[in-house]
């Protein structure tokens, strides 16, 4: 029964909310507007502060004795490999993203808007290189990781089912079980949603202005709609085949191809420079890391609308997709420990992530800087292939990158509807495939919705609107988690110190 009213319940309001887009696309996005400015406005100093405390909880569990416990039984092993499952969490946490923004973001900071009010000097390159790091670096995983820590820990290591709601019970007992429940798993599904669509409109985008750059396809909502389509009935595909072989196909194929783009352009791009400006990086991130953390410039109105453009836009960004990635990398993880999860969750992808940045952003702006050719007047979904124009093998690098952002879609939207799929059938591990599909197509709908009404800036406003109820629950599951935490530690002995016995006295 819960399951079934969370279902028709969050299908009701979907298609409610795709219908008004529909109708009124213009009203749909001066409401978004005028709520993510005042959210952004009114609420950013949360954001910050929520984001930062779950970092460093995340930190303290690295190295506390808990980290030894396993997410199920202690004798119990990981069903994929480790190569493998760093791969699904990668292509289900960041692809799209990681894809659209790899040379976007470091070239708008370095030489449109700048952090720091830097465009255009060297400075100016270090100052856009450590917020990119820091926007995609250790707080956004920190989000994703306690989301599916949590997870993770009530299914497997309590018997619990795969739902949000259950992961409240500590601090709020069995209500978890009535309306209550409902709601909180409502909000986590609209969220979901919303997350995962903003996603597929961001890679709908790309592959319209690669087209448009390479071919000279039109970008316009009906080329947008077509590129939804055609990837909507091949993801469905995927769904069809499970979770074992679609998605981890897909997964592999994803880290495969990216490998290969990675490979091009560090070869035939700026290959020192790579090198020198992805080392330094790492050090300016670690070194500004508390401030950064804390940034909000009450005193100065530019400085103050960036961090609201950017930061507090990805906080609320990463916030909205952690069920769905929560989720799915805890379905993926028993057998895990808490340690390894921690650290393969909030390192691994960072790293990886640090790299794609200092070879795409990182020879975009050299590009830029040494007057080569200027890639910040491109939208910013065809800067990556104006980037690969100026290179040897651009052109194939171009279409190896338009089949990636086609496999990272197909993944991202093949996972949300397994994820939402569990969400709205009692947490099963299983979930039919007639559900799986009726998700896919809402999905499609609200992604095509959004571009419909506002492009890329209704995308954003409503990405930051869904996140903040999510975030209230967010911070209500860490601390659940803690309590029933430190109780499963007294209970298994772990962090007690051992009394040493007295030492023999000898003659």
């Amino acid at each position: 029964m819960k399951g079934t009213t969370v279902f028709y319940t969050s299908v009701v309001i979907l298609a409610f909310l795709v219908v008004i887009g529909v109708i009124a696309p213009d009203t749909v996005e001066q409401i978004t507007t005028d709520m993510q400015a005042f959210i952004s406005t009114s609420f950013g100093w949360y954001y910050l502060i929520l984001v930062t405390i779950i970092t460093i909880v995340c930190l303290l569990l690295l190295i506390s004795p808990v980290g030894r416990i396993r997410l199920g039984g202690q004798d119990d092993r990981p069903e994929f490999s480790r190569p493998t499952w760093i791969s699904m969490l990668f292509s289900a946490g960041m692809g799209i993203g990681l894809v659209f923004w790899g040379t976007a973001e470091p070239i708008s900071h370095y030489a449109v808007s700048s952090p720091t009010g830097q465009e255009g000097t060297e400075q100016g390159i270090t100052d856009a290189m450590r917020f990119t790091f820091f926007h995609w670096g250790i707080h956004a995983w920190a989000i994703y990781g306690i989301i599916g820590l949590v997870l993770a820990y009530f299914t497997f290591r309590h018997g619990e089912r795969g739902l949000i709601s259950v992961t409240l019970k500590p601090l709020l007992g069995d209500r978890m079980d009535g309306p209550l429940g409902n709601i909180v798993d409502i909000l986590s599904v609209l969220a979901t949603v919303v997350g995962v669509a903003t996603t597929l409109g961001f890679g709908a985008v790309q592959i319209n202005g690669g087209l448009s750059f390479l071919f000279d396809i039109p970008v316009n909502i009906f080329i947008q709609f077509l590129i939804i389509t055609i990837v909507t009935v091949l993801f469905m595909i995927s769904a069809w085949t499970g979770l074992s072989k679609g998605i981890k196909i897909l997964s592999n194929t994803n880290m495969f191809l990216a490998g290969i783009l990675l490979i091009i352009l560090f070869t035939v791009g700026p290959t020192v420079f790579i090198l020198d400006i992805f080392t330094h990086s790492i050090g300016t991130y670690i070194h500004n890391l508390p401030a950064m953390s804390f940034r909000l410039a009450p005193f100065d109105e530019d400085i103050r609308g960036w961090i609201d453009s950017w930061t507090i836009f990805y906080w609320a960004w990463w916030i909205a997709w952690s069920p769905f990635v929560g989720i799915f990398i805890a379905r993926v993880s028993k057998g895990r420990s808490i340690r390894e999860f921690v650290f393969a969750v909030l390192f691994v992808p960072s790293i990886v992530g640090f790299f794609w940045f200092s070879t795409f952003g990182g020879t975009a702006i050299m590009t830029e800087h040494k007057g080569i050719a200027e890639i910040s007047t491109l939208a910013a979904e065809e800067s990556l292939f104006g980037v690969f124009a100026q290179f040897p093998l651009g052109f194939l690098a171009s279409i190896v990158a338009l089949i990636l952002i086609g496999t990272f879609f197909i993944t991202s939207a093949d996972s949300g509807t397994f994820v939402l799929g569990m969400m709205t059938t009692n947490g099963s591990q299983s979930p039919g495939k007639s559900i799986k599909l009726t998700w896919g197509v809402m999905l499609s709908a609200t992604s095509l919705v959004l571009l419909y009404s506002g492009g890329l800036q209704a995308l954003e406003n409503t990405m930051i609107v869904a996140a903040l109820p999510f975030s209230i629950i967010m911070a209500l599951m860490t601390l659940s988690f803690l309590k029933a935490l430190s109780t499963d530690a007294k209970t298994l002995g772990i962090g007690r110190i051992k009394k040493k016995k007295p030492k023999k006295a000898y003659r």
